[in-house]
Parts: C-alpha cells; structure tokens; sequence
C-alpha cells in the first residue's frame, strides 16, 4: 500500500467510524459521482466490516448531468420520480447513516440557461423538504465529505497535469481531515472537544446579537431566546454521534430570522448550482434582503433570493477562525465545504432546528415563533478575513469581543 493508498483508507475508516459512526446492524446511505469511486469502495468495504446490514450507493456521473441539464426543458428538469424520494424516506425511516461524497466541479452546470437550473432546485427543494428536515433536526446521522473530480483538481491547480492536479487536491483533502496523521481518530477527538469548549462559551453568555465589522460589512444579526451553538460532533435521535461534516473548523447557530440589519460582502467566491457567484454585497432590513448586486453571477444570486420567501433570510451564522488549517494553507477550493471552514460565513435558507432549546421535538409553527427560517434552500456564503470584527451584543447592549482581525477573542 503506498502512502496516499494508506491516507485513504484513514479517510474511509474516519468517514465510517468518525463522521457516519457505523455501528453492528446499521444501514447506510452513500451518495456520489463516479469520480469518487475509489472511496465509496472503501467506505462500503469498511462499513460492512463494522457490521453493517445494508450499504446502498446511488452513484452519479458528472457528464451525465451536465447532458441532462443541457438537452431535457424546463418542465422535465422540475420533475421528480416519487420513488427517489421513497427510497430517501425508507432509509431515513430505518436511520441509516447518510453520507454524501462531494466531488463535482463549481463550474459544472455554468453553460446551462438559468432558470432552467432553477426549475431544477426548485423542483429538488420541494421534493426533498420533509428529508431535509429530518437531517437538520439530527433525525439520522449524517455527513458530508469531499474526493477530486478531474474538472474540480483543474480548476484548483489549473497548471498542473490531470492526474498531478488530482492527486495534489486528494493530498489537500486529506490533510484538511487530518487522514494524514498516524492517530486520525484521537485527533478527531481533540479537535472535537476544543470546538465544544468555544461552544460552550457561548452558549453560557447567550448574546442577543452579533455585530460584524470589516471592509464592506457592517451587520448586526440578532439571535433567538434560547439559542444554542454547535460545532463538531452531533447526536441523532439515538443518541448516537456523529460528524456531519467532514472538514470542519466551525461553531454555528441560527440567527433570529426577523432580526437581521446592515450590509454585508463575500470574501470568496460562491459554488452553487454549478456555477461561481463573486464580488456580491447583500442589504438586511427587518431579517430580509433587500438589495443585492453581483458582479460575477447575479442571475444565479438572483435565482436564490426567488427560490421562495425563506431564501431572503438568514438561517445560519457561524465563527470560523482565520488562523485555523484550510485557511493557512492559503488555498480556495471553490466548493463550500472546505471555503466555508476557512472563513466566517452566514447562510441563507433553512435554519436547523437544534439551533434553539427543544427544537428538534418543536413544530415548524413553533420554530418559526421562536425565530428560525424555512426555506428549501440552505446556501453558505463566506465573510470572513483578517480584518473581520465581531461583537457579543447582551441584552443591555454591552458589547464583548469574540472575534478581533479574524480571530478568537477569547
């Protein structure tokens, strides 16, 4: 076994034992491209290995997607089979393990018309609500990891080779996981109690709103009554843990929806649908967008903000240090999973329901009266840098530093 096949396979087993937490009898559910076959193989492998009953893999291809998205209308992009939503329920019903493997290129679907993109989020949104739910309130273990594709190593490294561009994102990757190491799952532990213990902090001072400072934003977002942070591990409705993302670097909650103001600019660029969004500035007012530019890829920033009424609003904000692993490596990604742990960053969209004491038993009435988002869409987008300030809002108006020139306070 040479050393990246001995790195990988630390990847698979962190991604079973680590992020998913396959245990005797447990099922899981993969998704994933062709590109990344070589680890679903060895995730498969090792999952049954740690005893689990059924491992069902729904594999996709790039090119095929890309024929689809260029060749069907509009009316049969925005159609979804209610047997791929069945088959989602039926292993969400068993609480299987869903782990999602992200290898497609950001610039994927760039040439396909867009709203014919957006029929097909749109379409996919609606379809998947209920499911989405259930993964943001912690119903079933989840997680999503990443492996290269050609097209995305190119656009990382685009002077190098193929194979060379691949290999050194696949290093990259497994660095930002900490597969390359000789003890990656005690270090997973460490890493998992540092980010409890800035959690904690915060979930002691319980601010009424953060305040953000920095070139092209000034933002205060309010925060909801009982809010609570999270960061690294989760537990499912088993009580089981599990990594629901693999990197992360982040402690996040929800914001109050209605209590959102100032303005705000990206520091990196945006992946979504297949396409870039950059240089892009959006204005709060009362929770809601209410101005927006871009200067790369404002029909896709456009078809967002329509996807439905929740699009408008914040349903995540999260701390991530600028001096933390994926950011000293000086690298974009150009794919959310890693940027967004590289940076401070804010999503708009749906709010996960463990956010708020006692949310994931509360109603969608009940969250939405304590001040958590709905929506089918759930974006990141970055914000942070060395010149980011962040202030702890109390409900006297007291200000307490939390982040200084891109970094912790405390």
């Amino acid at each position: 076994m040479t050393n990246l096949e001995d790195k990988l396979y630390k990847y698979a087993e962190l991604l079973v034992d680590v992020g998913i937490n396959v245990t005797e009898g447990k099922k899981l559910f993969i998704r994933a491209t062709s590109d990344a076959l070589p680890l679903v193989r060895l995730v498969t492998k090792i999952a049954y290995e740690r005893g689990s009953k059924d491992v069902r893999v729904s594999l996709g291809d790039d090119t095929l997607s890309r024929l689809s998205a260029t060749y069907k209308d509009k009316e049969s992009l925005a159609t979804v089979h209610e047997f791929d939503v069945a088959e989602r329920m039926y292993y969400s019903d068993e609480k299987a393990g869903f782990l999602s493997i992200i290898s497609s290129s950001p610039e994927l679907l760039k040439d396909v018309e867009p709203e014919k993109l957006k029929a097909m989020q749109v379409a996919q949104g609606k379809a998947f609500k209920e499911f989405s739910a259930r993964t943001q309130s912690d119903y079933h273990s989840w997680c999503v990891a990443g492996y290269p594709s050609v097209e995305w190593a190119r656009l990382v490294y685009p002077d190098l080779s193929d194979n060379e561009a691949v290999n050194r994102l696949l290093e990259l990757i497994l660095y930002t996981v900490r597969a390359d190491i000789d003890n990656p799952v005690q270090a997973w532990t460490e890493h998992d109690k540092t980010l409890h213990e800035k959690v904690d902090y915060l979930n002691d001072k319980q601010f009424t709103a953060l305040r953000y400072e920095a070139p092209g934003t000034n933002l205060t977002i309010g925060l909801p009554q009982n809010h609570l942070w999270a960061g690294a591990s989760s537990t499912d409705s088993n009580g089981d843990s599990f990594m629901a993302n693999m990197p992360t670097e982040e402690v996040f909650t929800a914001p109050d929806k209605n209590r959102v103001d100032g303005y705000v600019s990206n520091t990196l660029p945006l992946s979504h649908g297949g396409n870039i969004i950059d240089d892009f500035k959006l204005t709060f007012k009362d929770g809601e967008v209410i101005e927006y530019e871009a200067k790369k890829g404002y029909e896709i920033l456009k078809n967002i903000m329509d996807t439905d009424e929740g699009a408008r609003r914040l349903g995540e904000v999260a701390l991530v240090p600028d001096d933390s692993p994926i950011s000293n490596k000086g690298i974009l990604f150009f794919n959310t999973l890693f940027d967004e742990n590289a940076s401070c960053h804010i999503a708009l969209g749906s709010a996960y329901a463990f956010s708020v004491q006692g949310g994931k038993e509360m109603s969608r009435d009940e969250l939405d009266a304590v001040g958590l988002n709905d929506s089918i869409t759930h974006v990141d987008f970055m914000i942070g840098s060395k010149d980011l300030n962040i202030y702890g809002v109390d409900n006297e108006g007291n200000e307490t530093p939390v982040f200084s020139q891109g970094n912790w306070a405390f």
